[in-house]
Parts: structure tokens; C-alpha cells; sequence
């Protein structure tokens, strides 16, 4: 008899998990009937009745956080997976990519050392890395934007350095954000105030903002009750875990700086672009830095910039800088500025605010300016470690149209879609995408009651398509940092901009720009079969763990070939798993795993308690 070849085994391994999964419902009420002690059929039927048992949902699955270390139950499995051994406890907080000890190797001009350098595949930690002892599930939104438990980033450091400033307080077992920061120690309402008199953010015209240099990103903490979502980013410890910090508080942040490489997002993405004492020289290297803020904000869209060296005449000696410096450094500032066509609309005191120019026509004076050089390049979302230019990024050559104002932008037809701008996505198909996720999210919630409940906060879309997941369970109660991976058929990140919703570029197969335990929920659909034979498949695992939290939770969608895969990998990573059928039925290829990672701390291999 001739031996199988693999796809023949793939094959019957599919139809195999078809048939348990189809039969997963059958299972489950069979098994409630040998529990209860009845024999009767019209006993079973009247229990399915009254409680009203849902094929898709996953009972012996706890999604709940606990604290005290308990964990559901692990799934058998026919064969022993590799088990993934916890990291030293040195580790709690590494972030591979952005390691201290690596970048100290890398030159220190124009911060090259503080950007991405991730380690060669020899020296990739293979082993999970482990949450703190005490670490706890954070507070809910809102009480999280103000206090983080002290056991979940122990660092005492800003409180002193920051501590007339407002930035955070050590009060007991917590950490208190009384909402200050450097440019704003009365408070940050006070302050976003002051940009409201000029900005239209009361309206929903200003719905994302870039926070540069954020330090424990108040400024975007404090904007989620008027609406607007901030994407902020710092370098990894310039203060001790500023970004940490911020995202334990809930609030959407990166490791990231302004260097040499281009920034991860897609031009024309942000409505506000802010600056608020972030220590930026934005008037070196031919105004390089402005040029790439440039790139990445909107027609139309804000700058602000707070700090030195605004209103450099009355601050000079409390900076304690040499006037002529500071008066230099503005003037520069202010030639960018004008040569990039923005319009200041406003300084006062220590705020100045810029407008870039709505489109090419408004800007005619700039085609004849022989300083003005404009970027080469015909792809202008082609980001990922591609080199920064001090070149200004010239206005689609297809025109755009205007943005709804938030809410009704997040349904409305994107620009970039009505304009034929995204090969191969009409209108049809953006609306068919968006039906298909709402039914996808219905289905989600019924397998996990928690999803908006605020226990997630942080929400991270793997492969996020045109962010049609993230705008079907938006809510005030949390919010979602869509990935684009950069080997995606299309670059769709800006749609999701002009959405009202935020993301990032990122290759799946390196670490992501953040800190151990940042985020609640994961959503994976489609991510192994897409990164199918271009890494390893472990890795991308183990990137997972690191980021979510213990208890968190994963939804992994994908052709039923990858999710036995990933959950033969996953078997060894204390994570409890089980398997669904599609929404549709079980004879769509199509599944659904879900996991939730099981709470452990370092210096234990089992279940720690509190």
C-alpha cells in the first residue's frame, strides 16, 4: 500500500477536528445530562430549553480574573507539547526589540541607539517571560487612567524627579496620576482647554492626535473623555517606564522616538499632531523632524507645540538657556514651518499652534521655493525601517474628500476608499467587510461574556484588515491598536486612520514596540496562515504571552490546519484553550480558538497566589 504524503494527513486531521468540533454542542449536553443524574431525553430537552445552551459558547473556559492564582482547567491533549519554560525573573519587564543593553552597542546620534534594534535569532529568549509578584489585574476605565497598583511597575523614580510637576504620586500600594505633566503641572484639562479655544476638538473634526515624547501620556488620557484617541510614544526608559506606566493606566502608547527611521504609521493618519516639552530638535538635521510630522498629519490637520522655545523672551532664564540659542531655535522652527505651508493661528504664552495647508492648491508659493525638496518616493506609506528624509511629502495626486466628524466617520466611506486609493477595495467591499465583522463580534460576545464589560481595556487586532473589528466594538470602555502587518496584500492603515480609529505597521515576525503585559485582549484572525512559512511560528507565540496579561485573553480565527498547530504550541504555554465552530456552522473551514492565559508570577512554576 502507497504511503499517504503530508496533505493527505493534513487533510484527515481537518476532517477529524470538523467532525469533534461539530460535535462539541452534543458533547457538552451530554455530558450536563451524565452530571445531573437524569436519563430521560425529555429531561435533557427541557434543560437545553431553560437555559438556553449556546453551541458557540465554551463553558469549561474562564474568562475571569481571579488574582488568587486560580486557573481553569487544561485541555488533554494526544500528544505532550513542548513545554515553554518561564523566563529569569530579570526579565519582568524586557522588551526585545528595545533592550537597554543592546542599545547602548548602537551610535548615540540623532537617538539611532533608542530606535528598534531587535536580537539576531541566536539570542532570542525562548521562554516566557514572567509578570512581578503581586501583580493584579489593573483597576477598570476610568479609575485606571488615575491609579496603577504599584506591584504591576515598581518604579519609584518619577515620583521624585516628577513629583513638583504633578506627573505621579506613591500613595500605599498604588501609584496616583493627578493628571500633570511638565508643560501643564495644574492639570491637563486645564491645558487641553487652552488648545480647545483654538482646535475644534469639542466637535469630533479633531478625532486622533499623535503625543510625541508623552512621558505617562496624561495629555491622551485626559482627551478620551472629549473624544479624541491619542497614539503616544517615548523611548524605552528615558524616564523609567513612562510608556509602562501609560499603558497600564489604559491608555494607548508605543515605545517609539524620533530618530532616523520613518514613523509606523501611514501619511495622512493624524488630526493633531503635539509636542509638549518632548526635548525634540525640531528645527535640526533641515527640519527633517517637522517634515515626517508633516507626513503623518492630515490636510487641514493641528500642530502643537508647548514649551521651549516658545515665548523664549520671558522664559530664557527660568530655562536657564542663552537667549540668542533659544531665539535661533524658534526662528528655524518658524522657517519649516513656513516652508511646509502651515499657518500659525496661535502663541500664547508658552503654546504655539500651527494648520497644515487643505491641499496643494493653497500652497502655490511653495512649487517655486528652491528650498523646498520634495520626496522622491511614489509609495509614501512604505515605512517600516525606511530611512527619514528632510523632504516634504507632496499632497495626493488624486484628490481626497473631507472627513465626517466622529462618530459618523466610523461607518462613513473612507476618502481613500471613495477615491479608488486602495487597489482592489470598492465600496462594496468595505460595507460587505463591515457586515461580516458585526456578525463575527456578535459572535465573539457570546463565547466571552466579558468583551465590553470593562475588564478589556487594551485591545490589540493582530491583522486588522480595514479596522472593521476594532469600529464593531468600539466603546468608550476601551479601545483597540490595530496592526497592519507589513506583509499584508494591502496597505490599509490608512483607511483605519480615517476611520477614527488608531494603528500601527508592524512585522510579526520581530517583537512589538512594548512593554510585558500591556494588553487584555488579542485578537488574531488570519495571522498563521499569513505568516505561514516566513518565521517561526513559536515566536510569534511567545510574542503573544509576553504582551498580554495574565488572564488576558486570546481569539485566534483562522483555517483549522493553523489553529491545530497553534494550539499543539500553546499546550505548553499555560494557556487554556478551546476550540469553536464558525458562526456559520461547523462545516465552514474556518475556526475559532480561544485562550486565556493563566495568572503566574515569577519565582513559581505553578499558579502563584496574590
Amino acid at each position: 500500500m502507497a504511503k499517504p504524503n503530508s496533505a493527505d494527513g493534513r487533510t484527515r486531521s481537518s476532517v477529524q477536528i470538523f467532525i469533534v468540533v461539530g460535535l462539541c454542542c452534543f458533547f457538552y449536553i451530554l455530558g450536563a445530562w451524565q452530571r445531573s443524574g437524569f436519563g430521560k431525553g425529555d429531561s435533557i430537552a427541557l434543560e437545553i430549553t431553560k437555559n438556553g445552551v449556546d453551541c458557540n459558547s465554551v463553558p469549561s473556559l474562564s474568562f475571569d480574573s481571579h488574582h488568587s492564582g486560580e486557573a481553569g482547567t487544561i485541555d488533554e491533549s494526544d500528544s505532550e507539547p513542548k513545554v515553554f519554560e518561564p523566563c529569569n525573573s530579570k526579565y519582568t519587564d524586557y522588551t526585545p526589540c528595545q533592550d537597554q543593553r543592546r542599545a547602548m552597542t548602537f551610535p548615540r546620534d540623532n537617538m539611532i541607539y533608542r530606535e528598534r534594534h531587535c536580537a539576531p535569532e541566536e539570542e532570542k529568549l525562548h521562554c516566557m517571560i514572567p509578570a512581578p509578584k503581586g501583580y493584579v489585574t489593573p483597576f477598570p476605565w476610568p479609575k485606571s487612567r488615575d491609579y496603577v497598583p504599584y506591584a504591576n511597575a515598581p518604579y519609584k523614580s518619577l515620583t521624585v524627579e516628577k513629583a513638583i510637576q504633578n506627573w505621579i504620586q506613591y500613595e500605599g500600594n498604588v501609584f496616583r496620576f493627578p493628571g500633570g505633566g511638565t508643560q501643564f503641572p495644574q492639570g491637563a484639562d486645564k491645558y487641553i482647554d487652552q488648545l480647545a479655544s483654538v482646535i475644534p476638538i469639542k466637535n469630533g473634526t479633531v478625532r486622533t492626535a499623535l503625543d510625541t515624547g508623552c512621558g505617562v501620556a496624561s495629555w491622551g488620557a485626559y482627551l478620551w473623555s472629549r473624544g479624541v484617541i491619542a497614539m503616544s510614544f517615548a523611548p524605552r526608559d528615558s524616564h523609567e517606564a513612562q510608556v509602562q506606566f501609560a499603558l497600564e493606566r489604559g491608555v494607548p502608547a508605543v515605545i517609539g522616538v524620533l530618530g532616523t527611521i520613518k514613523l509606523p504609521y501611514p501619511s495622512r493618519a493624524f488630526d493633531m499632531a503635539h509636542c509638549s516639552r518632548c526635548l525634540i530638535p525640531w528645527g535640526a538635521n533641515d527640519g527633517m523632524y517637522l517634515m515626517e510630522v508633516d507626513r503623518v498629519l492630515r490636510s487641514g490637520g493641528y500642530w502643537v507645540l508647548s514649551g521651549p522655545p516658545i515665548n523664549w523672551k520671558n522664559n530664557y532664564k527660568s530655562w536657564q538657556r542663552p537667549k540668542e540659542e533659544l531665539q535661533e531655535e524658534q526662528s528655524k522652527i518658524e522657517e519649516i514651518a513656513k516652508l511646509l505651508c502651515w499657518e500659525k493661528k496661535s502663541e500664547k504664552g508658552e503654546i504655539a499652534i500651527w494648520q497644515k495647508s487643505l491641499n496643494a492648491d493653497s500652497c502655490r508659493s511653495r512649487q517655486d521655493d528652491s528650498q523646498a525638496t520634495f520626496c522622491k518616493s511614489t509609495e509614501v506609506d512604505d515605512v517600516w525601517y525606511k530611512k527619514m528624509e528632510a523632504c516634504i511629502t507632496p499632497y495626493p495626486e488624486v484628490a481626497v474628500g473631507e472627513l465626517k466628524a466622529f462618530p459618523d466617520r466610523l461607518y462613513a466611506i473612507p476618502p481613500r476608499i471613495a477615491s479608488g486609493s486602495v487597489p482592489g477595495v470598492s465600496v462594496e467591499a468595505y460595507q460587505d467587510d463591515n457586515k461580516k465583522w458585526k456578525k463575527h463580534v456578535n459572535a465573539y460576545k457570546r463565547i466571552n461574556k466579558l468583551i465590553d464589560s470593562g475588564r478589556y481595556r487594551n485591545i490589540m487586532d493582530m491583522n486588522a484588515g480595514l479596522g472593521s473589528f476594532a469600529a464593531a466594538i468600539q466603546s468608550p470602555k476601551l479601545w483597540v491598536m490595530n496592526v497592519v502587518p507589513t506583509i499584508a496584500e494591502k496597505r490599509t492603515l490608512g483607511v483605519i486612520y480615517e476611520r477614527g480609529l488608531i494603528g500601527i505597521y508592524h512585522n510579526w515576525c520581530e517583537a512589538f514596540s512594548t512593554y510585558p503585559r500591556t494588553y487584555d485582549l488579542i485578537h488574531a484572525p488570519g495571522v498563521f496562515s499569513l505568516y505561514k512559512d516566513k518565521c517561526n511560528a513559536e515566536d510569534i507565540l511567545l510574542e503573544m504571552d509576553r504582551i498580554l496579561r495574565p488572564e488576558g485573553a486570546v481569539i485566534f480565527r483562522d483555517e483549522v490546519d493553523a489553529l491545530i498547530m497553534v494550539k499543539q504550541i500553546v499546550g505548553g504555554m499555560r494557556w487554556d484553550t478551546k476550540m469553536v465552530d464558525h458562526e456559520d456552522g461547523p462545516l465552514v473551514p474556518e475556526k475559532i480558538l480561544v485562550a486565556v492565559k493563566q495568572y503566574w508570577v515569577a519565582g513559581g512554576n505553578t499558579t502563584s497566589s496574590q
